[in-house]
């Protein structure tokens, strides 16, 4: 078979469209002779007849429904090629939103973002964050209100596309006389006889340790309730209770002031985030490339 010509694939398409090749021959800016001479080219071509010439127009036949569906693909796919191409030709443009957990901002993201903005090529990109718990993250996304999500990777991600970020290692964070701080690693269950400092409700890590807590048939004893990490360590450091905080994130403050970081034995304390977005195919290039980097920067990490 000899091979297929997109303009006369265009032409097509839109003969089906309009179920009239005078009105397709208008829109497509070409005499109507000459879109006739192309359709019966290409049944030369494919070997069988696609439309079925009526009193008032044309109909595709069953092959040439099947050849519309999959003109349309490859038409669809050549729009985005060019699209991409003189994207990455006069400069990649473009502002890419995002949502994003508590746990990642506060982790490797902002530096991972940062490097991708400090790229020369991507000097024309603007990258804003906005920082949700899970379910709103993956809401979000569904809902179109911004293109790229960041979220644990536990959350109901179910009809979007995902790639793999990082990882983090959940811990207790206690006062340097607390008891538990005196432990190299400990189990969430033998801790749950103390006080603790809690992230709001329907953040990944309090709903995890709400579900943990209710498996050892126990429930957790708040003393105080915080919006973010920063305000559970202060706590933590004034010797009120103990917190669960990502290592990565209670590190760097332990080096500062003394808290001590005890990380949690149980598997569940291994966390992967993952970012998601509705359809690969449908990210505009600016986004793309950001997803591309930060894919990357955790398999660069996981390499290490």
């Amino acid at each position: 078979m000899r091979p297929l010509d997109l303009h006369t694939l265009k032409l097509f398409v839109a003969v089906c469209e309009h179920r009239n090749i005078a009105r397709a021959a208008e829109q497509e800016a070409i005499v109507g002779s000459a879109v006739s001479k192309r359709l019966a080219q290409l049944e030369d071509t494919v070997g069988t007849p696609l439309l079925v010439r009526r009193r008032h127009g044309v109909a595709p036949t069953p092959a040439g429904e099947t050849l519309l569906e999959h003109a349309r693909d490859l038409l669809a796919s050549v729009g985005r090629i060019e699209r991409d191409m003189a994207a990455f030709a006069t400069g990649i443009r473009g502002h890419v939103r995002m949502l994003v957990t508590a746990s990642v901002m506060a982790e490797s993201l902002a530096e991972d973002v940062a490097a991708f903005l400090h790229d020369p090529a991507h000097r024309d990109i603007q990258v804003s964050m906005e920082e949700r718990v899970s379910p709103e993250v993956v809401r979000g996304i569904r809902e179109g209100s911004a293109s790229v999500g960041i979220c644990w990777d536990a959350a109901d991600l179910q009809g979007l596309e995902t790639r793999s970020y990082r990882n983090d290692h959940l811990a207790i964070v206690a006062h340097p006389s607390h008891p538990v701080a005196q432990q190299p690693s400990v189990r969430f269950a033998d801790v749950l006889e103390h006080e603790f400092v809690s992230m709001p409700a329907l953040s990944a890590v309090q709903v995890l340790l709400a579900r943990a807590a209710a498996v050892e048939g126990k429930t957790l004893a708040h003393r105080v309730f915080v919006s973010n990490f920063d305000a559970a360590l202060r706590v933590v450091r004034a010797n009120l209770a103990i917190s669960v905080v990502p290592r990565e994130v209670a590190q760097p403050f332990a080096a500062a002031t003394g808290v001590r970081v005890v990380p949690l034995s149980d598997p569940w304390a291994q966390r992967r985030f993952a970012i998601c977005f509705r359809d690969a195919a449908q990210l505009a290039p600016a986004a793309r490339l950001l997803v591309q980097h930060l894919e990357g920067a955790s398999l660069r990490m996981d390499g290490l």
